[in-house]
């Protein structure tokens, strides 16, 4: 693994330490008036999602991780655990469902996900950014109240609740974004 001084770390690198992996999440430069400069690090683990706020020096030596992304395609569920495909070499995985959290209602069949692995252990599912759902049950469409900047609630064909523009009426197809877990357009 490469070292990295302490003062490299970046938003998004993938960092040993604590004899866990760690990602971090927020950095901010310090640069105090009496003492060396110093970069604040909020991490998140990546097995077991604990926060923790660490600090490190530009004389700290940091293991890079780096971790290998595999395009899988999701095929079922089963007793708490999704099954993937490698579309390479057809080889099957079980990976834990609690690793999408909240973003399990968005996995669609057939879709295809980058799975983020650490030697044989995968650390986390990427969904595609933008997913098309529909929406089963919201306030219907009112003439007029479009020119204000408003947004309704509507529950989606996979039980999650977004806010949406009034023009937007039931059984419309929209596009939502997994990250944020918002509407993004119609369909």
């Amino acid at each position: 693994m490469p070292k990295i001084n302490g003062n490299e770390i970046k938003p998004g690198y993938i960092i040993e330490h604590d004899k866990g992996l760690w990602a971090a999440v927020k950095v901010n430069h310090v640069k105090p008036g009496k003492g060396g400069a110093f970069a604040q690090v909020e991490l998140k683990n990546l097995r077991d999602g604990r926060k923790l706020n660490e600090r490190f020096r530009s004389e700290d030596k940091i293991d890079q991780v780096s971790l290998e992304t595999k395009d899988q395609q999701f095929l079922y569920e089963t007793d708490g655990n999704l099954v993937f495909m490698d579309t390479e070499t057809f080889e099957q995985v079980e990976i834990d469902a609690e690793l999408l959290g909240e973003r399990r209602a968005f996995l669609q069949d057939g879709m295809t996900a980058a799975v983020e692995y650490y030697g044989d252990e995968a650390l986390n599912v990427k969904l595609p950014q933008k997913v098309v759902c529909t929406i089963v049950e919201t306030e219907p469409v009112v003439n007029g109240q479009t020119a204000a900047k408003s947004f309704k609630p509507a529950i989606l064909d996979n039980g999650v609740r977004v806010m949406v523009p009034p023009f937007v009426g039931q059984g419309e197809r929209i596009v939502v974004h997994t990250e944020l877990m918002e509407y993004s357009e119609r369909a």
